[in-house]
């Protein structure tokens, strides 16, 4: 399965390149936990000030619930993520209590 997530970042150029070289190597710790959670695969685009999250995941494995659950219970995780909050803001369109806001599908060319 795959979801498509939105977030925005600050508008500094500064801290964009900034969040851009921490994710060229995440922390490890991160990433077990990403895999833990049942990602195989996530991948982020930036145009601007807009990110786009793709995920692959383990449909067996794999819950927003349980990974928002899993990240409450790590500190570690937890660091990171206000880590990147420094960086990151909501969009004009981010539900209450969200960071990365899952966006809707419309096409799919095999649909067609």
């Amino acid at each position: 399965m795959r979801y498509c997530l939105a977030l925005d970042l600050v508008d500094d150029d500064t801290l964009i390149a900034e969040y851009e070289q921490r994710h060229r190597h995440i922390w490890p710790e991160v990433r077990d936990h990403l895999y833990r959670c049942g990602i195989i695969d996530m991948q982020i685009f930036r145009l601007g000030t807009r990110l786009t999250m793709v995920m692959e995941v383990n449909e067996q494995r794999f819950s927003f619930a349980a990974m928002a659950d899993a990240e409450r219970q790590s500190p570690l995780i937890r660091q990171w993520e206000d880590e990147m909050w420094r960086y990151q803001r909501s969009t004009p369109w981010t539900e209450e209590n969200n960071k990365w806001q899952p966006m809707t599908p419309i096409f799919r060319l095999a649909e067609q």
